[in-house]
Formats: C-alpha cells, structure tokens, sequence
C-alpha cells in the first residue's frame, strides 16, 4: 500500500473479484472502518463519479469486515432515494435521471439521522430501521428493502452526492463519521458506465451518449466536492474491472 501525501491509497487490484481500489490496502481500510465502529454505530460514507465503483467497493468491504465481526455492518444506499420514474417523467426529468435535483434529499437525510439515533441493543427489535432500495428490473425505489438491526454497528452508505454543499445535502456530511472518496481513472471509469447502461439494453450509441453528456456534468459536480473528503482513495493504474455504481 502507498500511501501519498495527500491522504491518498493506491494498490493493485485484480478485476471484477477484487476491489479497483483495494489490494494490498484494502487490509488497512478494513482496520479503519473497524476503529469507526469501536464505540458505538458508526455511519460510513462511500462516494464517488458515476462508474467509479462505489456500491462493489461497499460491498467488498463489508465482506471484509464480515470475517472480521459477522454481523457488524451492514450497506445501503442513497440510490434508494431515486424519485420513482412516474415522477421523474411527470416532471419532464427522464433524460435527466440520476441528477442531483431526482433524488428524495430530504427523505435521505432523515434517514440517515433515525439510522444514527435509533441504535436500540441487541434484544430491541422496535430499533430496526429499514431502508429502501433501487431496484435495477424495476428502475424504481423499493421501500422496506433493507434492515439495519441494532446489531449492525457500522452502517456502510454509498452515493453520489454525499459531499455536496447544495441544501439538504450539506446535511449528511455531518451524519457520517467518515466519508471515503473513490477516485477512479475518467476513461475506465466512462467504460465501466457505459458498459453497464449497455447491459441495461441500451444502444452502444445511447450508453455513450448518456455517459458523456448528462453523467459527465454530474461526475463533474461530485469531483467538485473531494475537497471534503476524510480520505480519497486512487484507483489502481491498472484495473478495468467491471463494477457496479
């Protein structure tokens, strides 16, 4: 692992089983992510550009810290907060899906706040929070699809705009205890995207233009916001897995 002076990992990483971001530091980022949760339920933030990895990376870790204290963490995600696709497309917003302005905000900083709060112990079921979930068949929101259980004691969240100073989203960044930024590569990050748009049946022609037209604007206002990063995280120079956003 290599650590920069700027706070950044860089490591090797094997594609589509192991993280882009992760080997031999992903050992390092495990001891973190556990220190987080040494006293208490701790909140983690996972952003980065559309493409760049994040719901793998999460779920890479939270395997990670599976081996480590089964039952400790738990991942979820700002996608289940996608504005449902009747209303996207009432609003004349259908090209524009996944922007910041499609997103329930303020539904997700709510949640996030009874996440930090309703911690509950161990025998105390009523402290159950369940989160909803973007499901890619339906391209739409699915309420009540994931339960953080007072057991869960770090809570893994992904998303785009964690780190965004627009209100209410200026909100989460002081829910999270830390929030890690995932610095992927701009052309294996397009690829990844718009390979990914392409197995969602898009044409070869429309899963590009989407990826360089409304995705670029989006990806350049997330790059915006690493500034307020804990930590950015380099992806390795030589990936071109395939992974999840």
């Amino acid at each position: 692992m290599t650590i920069t002076d700027k706070n950044r990992l860089t490591g090797e990483a094997d594609p589509r089983r192991t993280s882009l971001y992760g080997p031999p530091s992903m050992d390092a980022l495990t001891e973190r992510a556990l220190h987080l949760a040494r006293a208490g339920r701790a909140l983690l933030g996972i952003v980065g550009e559309p493409g760049a990895g994040k719901s793998t990376f999460a779920e890479q870790l939270r395997a990670r810290l599976e081996k480590e204290r089964p039952g400790l963490a738990v991942t979820v995600s700002m996608d289940g907060f996608h504005l449902a696709q009747k209303v996207i497309e009432a609003r004349g917003q259908a090209a524009d899906k996944g922007t910041i302005d499609t997103f329930d905000a303020d539904g997700f900083v709510a949640l996030l706040r009874r996440t930090r709060a309703e911690t509950g112990d161990t025998e105390n079921t009523e402290s159950t929070v369940w989160w909803p979930e973007f499901d890619r068949d339906l391209e739409d929101p699915v309420a009540g699809s994931i339960e953080v259980a007072p057991h869960h004691r770090l809570v893994i969240v992904d998303g785009n705009f964690l780190l965004s100073a627009q209100e209410p989203w200026r909100q989460v960044k002081g829910l999270l205890d830390e929030t890690w930024f995932l610095d992927a590569l701009p052309e294996p990050r397009r690829e990844r995207l718009t390979r990914r748009y392409i197995s969602y049946d898009f044409t070869p022609e429309a899963a590009r233009a989407k990826t360089l037209g409304v995705d670029e604007d989006t990806s350049a206002l997330i790059r915006s916001t690493v500034s307020r990063a804990d930590l950015v995280i380099g992806e390795a120079r030589e990936s071109g897995g395939v992974s999840d956003c």
